[in-house]
């Protein structure tokens, strides 16, 4: 992939802005980042592709009134939730490049449920397919329904559509981790998927999205947008440039901080037989 001119200016930012105030040393412990999945939702119908973004609450402590994809936080209950197809091998591989702590395919398979889940969660949209001999993985504790996780209760409202989760569209774009210092930090792995696979738009939403928009690449550059996000859309508008976005064998952009310069590398398949 080619250099991202939207990477090098966000580089030189941080770089400045520490050189003009250097950090001090703090005895408040680095949050270990959390796993966390988003989607991207690309409508090409049209003369330009479209995507969709949310603004989040003016109240929210994690990028307030900034201007997302939906998506969240890994929940236990993603890893077990029954699929009516599965993650593609490929992109499940390339989801266990680098994975920090302990890899597993459930988490790699479970981060792609996450992204499916949230975007159902705060958006109302089904990525789904008929799956009437899957029965529902979850249900609520029979004894004490308050007990139910907000996830399991979120995979319950979406196969009450007749739905089961179709993972096999998500194509895995990119991998971001929060730098330290921020609030919040998470291992954020960013998939896209046509709109072709919404199977249903629903009027669910948990209200931590508003404002939902269509909008073109250009177009959604003029929003308040987090950095990280202008960062991975302008590596999705050379993937659809160059028409590679179901081209397995491209490497994934993989952002991070180390030694307190943020750094970009990309993450190979063929790094795991090596």
């Amino acid at each position: 992939m080619s250099e991202n001119e939207s990477f090098k200016a966000l580089v030189a930012e941080r770089a400045a802005a520490k050189a003009a105030k250097p950090a001090a040393k703090s005895s408040t412990p680095v949050l270990r980042p959390r796993d966390a999945a988003t989607l991207i939702i690309i409508d090409s119908d049209g003369p330009a592709p479209r995507i969709l973004l949310g603004k989040r609450r003016d109240d929210l402590k994690f990028m307030p009134g900034k201007y997302v994809f939906p998506g969240g936080r890994l929940d236990a209950d993603d890893k077990i939730m029954t699929a009516a197809r599965e993650l593609r091998q490929s992109e499940a591989e390339k989801l266990l490049l680098d994975m920090k702590g302990h890899p597993s395919p459930a988490r790699a398979r479970g981060l792609a449920m996450t992204a499916v889940r949230e975007t159902f969660e705060e958006a109302g949209i089904i990525i789904g397919a008929t799956a009437a001999d899957a029965p529902a993985e979850i249900a609520p504790p029979s004894e004490n329904p308050s007990l139910e996780s907000p996830a399991a209760k979120t995979w319950r409202q979406f196969r009450a559509y007749g739905f089961a989760p179709n993972l096999a569209p998500l194509t895995f774009l990119a991998r971001a981790i929060t730098p330290p210092g921020r609030p919040r930090r998470f291992d954020t792995r960013f998939f896209c998927v046509e709109a072709s696979a919404i199977t249903k738009s629903t009027d669910h939403n948990d209200g931590e999205l508003s404002g939902l928009v269509w909008m073109t690449l250009t177009e959604s550059r003029e929003l308040d947008l987090p950095p990280i996000t202008r960062v991975i859309l302008e590596d999705l508008a050379e993937r659809i440039s160059k028409r590679t976005l179901d081209d397995p064998s491209v490497p994934i952009p993989y952002y991070f901080n180390r030694h307190g310069t943020f750094r970009r590398e990309m993450l190979h398949l063929a790094a795991r037989s090596a």
